[in-house]
């Protein structure tokens, strides 16, 4: 392990600095993929250390780790602590233990709730618990159930996962999508609008897709994904998003390994050149290199259509002047009357400049028109006609709207 952590700094070492480390330090930390819980502290201490001299991190900084349960106790969230962790996020992924058998989890349900109860215990400023839905042999009736004890768990933050079965995987070999003893379609769907409805009665924000919090509780470092800021990643698999570009690193350790020490000897080797002809580091770089600097910066058109996917998934939706004015109007133009249609479905929600729906009936629906400037209500309504420029945000109902985001999204994709 003690290998690994070497290789992942002499990552961080050659890995061009694009903030300012005085004026704009590292806002979040997050250390995830794989169980980060089993790295001994003083090694958690020399990533942190590292990332602290090249980027900055800034006072009030939140920094995470995920930890499963049966790899920590009190003694060491004490030390994580002590090193600057500020929240955690703890994989119970089901209170049943069949499931946990079912899924290949290496803790118990025990586990789970011991877990639980030192993290509460703790007095991190903020944490996590995960859970997964659509696991082979779950029922809406034992699923109400996890959710409640996850309510009671007094967890500020919770993220519920539809189980994924991917291709080629041992999983996939055993179980089909839709087939038993995975849930149908139709409970897998209902169990989704079990969270919504149970989490949101609890006090939570279903403020993006597939996260929860109680306010003041979001996840700060998923909300820089989302509002599609650039990150730094570092480490096996870790995919990044710098001066445009999207890269992720080989998922195998060998692979990794060779990619590293390639990366980080192109690093050197740019710098000495740069030494030898008498220059600084480039740019303020810190003389180091970009992850992924071969492949060309992503266009517009994909930043636009990003900026949509991302926007809908979350409760604060998509800004639509924001996307006039970045994009220009036609593409707010073409996104509206996509929106207006699912609106009539019951899966959008339309907002005016003072906040309240832009589009307005007695019958609380409203029809798209000709695809236009206008909206007629339904038969016999009192309809409120609505210019482009009186809508100003979108998103999608909860739980409706979240349910079907990828048709909604495809939908506009289509038209732009």
């Amino acid at each position: 392990m003690a290998d690994y952590v070497e290789l992942l700094l002499s990552e961080i070492d050659a890995t061009a600095v694009l903030n300012d480390p005085d004026r704009q330090p590292l806002q979040t930390v997050y250390f995830g993929g794989g169980t980060p819980s089993l790295v001994p502290p003083h090694l958690l201490a020399r990533i942190l250390d590292a990332l602290r001299r090249r980027y900055g991190l800034a006072r009030g900084a939140e920094v995470s780790i995920e930890a499963d349960p049966g790899t920590f106790d009190a003694g060491l969230l004490a030390e994580y602590k002590q090193l600057g962790f500020t929240r955690l996020s703890v994989g119970v992924q089901s209170f049943q233990e069949d499931l946990l058998q079912t899924c290949g989890r290496a803790h118990t349900l025990a586990d789970a709730r011991a877990a639980l109860k030192a993290v509460a215990a703790a007095g991190f400023q903020t944490w996590s618990l995960d859970l997964m839905s659509g696991l082979p042999g779950l029922t809406r009736a034992g699923w109400r159930d996890t959710l409640a004890e996850a309510v009671a768990a007094g967890a500020p933050h919770i993220s519920v996962y539809d189980l994924q079965v991917e291709e080629g995987t041992p999983f996939a070999r055993r179980y089909s999508p839709g087939a038993a003893p995975l849930p149908a379609d139709d409970d897998a769907a209902g169990m989704y609008a079990d969270a919504a409805a149970a989490l949101t009665s609890a006090g939570y924000e279903h403020y993006e897709v597939s996260s929860y919090a109680l306010p003041g509780h979001r996840s700060r470092h998923n909300q820089v994904y989302w509002k599609l800021l650039p990150y730094y990643a570092f480490g096996v698999g870790a995919a990044s998003y710098l001066a445009g570009r999207r890269y992720s690193r080989p998922k195998e350790l060998g692979a990794y390994e060779e990619w590293a020490r390639g990366f980080a000897a192109a690093a050197a080797a740019a710098a000495a050149a740069a030494g030898a002809a008498g220059g600084a580091e480039a740019g303020g770089s810190g003389g180091g290199g970009i992850p992924g600097a071969d492949l060309m910066p992503e266009t517009q058109e994909e930043r636009l259509l990003d900026s949509i996917m991302l926007g809908l998934r979350t409760a604060d939706g998509l800004d639509l002047r924001r996307l006039a004015t970045d994009y220009g109007q036609e593409a707010a133009k073409k996104v509206l009357p996509v929106l207006r249609r699912h609106e009539c479905e019951g899966l959008v929600e339309l907002r005016g400049a003072q906040g309240g729906t832009a589009l307005a009936s007695s019958s609380g629906r409203a029809a798209a028109a000709g695809g236009g400037g206008a909206v007629v209500g339904a038969a016999g309504a009192d309809a409120v006609a609505v210019e482009w420029g009186d809508v100003v945000s979108a998103r999608l109902t909860d739980p409706e709207g979240f349910l079907l985001s990828n048709m909604i999204i495809s939908d506009i994709f289509a038209v732009m």
